[in-house]
């Protein structure tokens, strides 16, 4: 058996397989979440700890096995997250968050710091946004001084966790990249980036992990991890990674035209490529993947928290999107929403706020401002879908994580960008492509080493009930409905979509 631990923003998922691609048990466990005014998305690294042994345990009970069938595990986490510990180990404050924008000052000032966007495409290959690890260094220096020299080792989220897990301080190359600390062509660390910081003094060069394989091993698990997650001191546990890059792996998009969208809290479109993909203005995140390759990628920052949130407005549950969708004509009777209530990273906007635009007598109906609402994340999704793809039409879309439960919402993603969608018989791509990483690194530890697009061949299994496809008669409404999106947000904010 191999376990997959994916550590989200609202909580953590375990999902044991087994060796035949099996998927025999999950497991949940919610997160708490700090929120602020000024932007601050934060959480205590010990709930995820926590969330983990609660995840674990409902696997292990659901799949009705004894720990000790588990040869190895991995851990996905949410990418961009910042972990700083002292000499003693210990978190030396709460960890930031991916969608914390209060540090959006702090990455103004490092991409001018050494020369501009296109500066940062040449010399790393990526240009940092707000919600990148880097800037949460400035800001932690800039607010909390004695924090700052105090750390010993810089983390993310699924290093955490590994951490814990073996005692071990390391990193991978996927969730590495998602620093703009790090040379994505060489997959390297950047000390030059973290002299910004520090003055060249070496001290957050001293702090940074052991860089990794993506199919190596980082131990087996500490005696005391090992009893608190019910599982063999002898479980090994992979390098693991960020959760889109395991969700990658939980999706076979290991390949050259497989592209993934992901639908949670925030929203991610990523498509593998054997080779890297720069873009000098930084919409495109040109990450490594944990499988050996690129993972270039656009992620928005405001999905399911925004159609759940105007489910609830209305007072109804988030079955209400399902009806309105249903109910309403594409393109809401002309509202536009620009549905930024987190700010945004594509476009690179983190201090804007939600637009409602287009209101009438005769179109303000529940059914047309729930369709606007999904409408405007939808649009993001799909600008970032041109984006990676670079205006090359997709055929075939994998669509994962809370929102491609909505089967109007599958069709309407089918019809606005004319591609099939298909959905994955499990939500949790990011802890089935853990499990899947996993057991790629076991084989090659025990010596008979399986090959990657084998075992995602095996292992990631479609929902026929569950697919999409276009519906032609639908495109131009959702042309037009795109177009409106596109000039709002040239007027409002002066930048386009794509």
């Amino acid at each position: 058996m191999f376990l997959g631990i994916d550590c989200g923003t609202q909580g953590t998922k375990a999902l044991i397989l087994d060796d035949s691609g099996a998927i025999r048990g999950v497991g949940h466990a919610a997160h708490r979440l700090i929120e602020r005014e000024s932007g601050a998305r934060e959480q205590d690294p010990a709930w995820w700890v926590q969330a983990a042994i609660g995840a674990v345990k409902g696997a292990l009970a659901e799949a009705g096995i004894d720990g000790s069938a588990v040869r190895a595990l991995a851990f996905s986490g949410q990418q961009h997250g910042l972990v700083v510990l002292g000499k003693d180990g210990q978190p030396l404050r709460p960890a930031k968050l991916w969608n914390d924008t209060e540090t959006a000052a702090q990455n103004a000032v490092l991409v001018e710091r050494l020369g501009g966007a296109e500066a940062w495409g040449e010399r790393l290959g990526i240009v940092p946004l707000t919600g990148y690890t880097v800037s949460k260094l400035l800001w932690l220096k800039d607010n909390e001084p004695e924090a700052f020299a105090r750390i010993d080792a810089i983390l993310l989220p699924h290093d955490y966790l590994n951490f814990w897990a073996t005692g071990r301080r390391v990193a991978e190359a996927g969730d590495a990249s998602g620093t703009a600390f790090f040379d994505i062509r060489a997959r390297r660390w950047s000390e030059e980036v973290l002299a910004l910081i520090d003055g060249g003094s070496g001290h957050l060069a001293r702090a940074l992990p052991e860089l990794i394989g993506p199919d190596a091993i980082v131990g087996p698990l500490r005696p005391e991890a090992a009893t608190a997650l019910g599982l063999s001191p002898t479980c090994l546990v992979a390098a693991g990674g960020g959760d889109n890059m395991m969700g990658a792996i939980g999706t076979g998009n290991v390949r050259e035209g497989v592209v993934t969208l992901s639908i949670g809290t925030s929203a991610a479109v990523y498509s593998y490529s054997d080779t890297p993909v720069v873009d000098p203005r930084g919409r495109v995140a040109a990450f490594c993947s944990s499988s050996g390759g690129w993972l270039p990628l656009v992620c928005t920052m405001n999905a399911t928290n925004v159609t759940g949130r105007a489910a609830t407005l209305v007072g109804d549950d988030v079955g209400a999107i399902d009806r309105a969708l249903a109910d309403s004509p594409p393109g809401a009777e002309g509202i536009t929403v620009l549905p930024f209530l987190n700010g945004e990273r594509t476009p690179d906007l983190p201090a804007a706020r939600g637009s409602v635009l287009g209101l009438s007598v005769t179109n303000m109906t529940a059914p047309n401002l729930l369709r606007a609402m999904t409408e405007g994340v939808s649009f993001g999704m799909l600008a970032g879908l041109k984006l990676v793809l670079a205006g090359r039409q997709p055929e075939r879309v994998f669509v994962i994580g809370g929102g491609a439960r909505s089967g109007e919402w599958r069709k309407m993603i089918a019809d606005a960008s004319g591609a099939e969608i298909v959905v994955p018989m499990t939500e949790e791509a990011g802890s089935l492509g853990a499990a899947i990483q996993a057991q790629w690194a076991w084989s090659g530890e025990s010596g008979a080493p399986i090959a990657l697009g084998d075992l995602t061949d095996r292992a990631v299994r479609v929902d026929e009930t569950k697919g999409a496809l276009p519906r032609p008669e639908r495109r131009a409404a959702y042309d037009e409905a795109f177009g409106r999106y596109r000039e709002s947000l040239m007027r409002l904010h002066g930048v386009d979509a794509l």
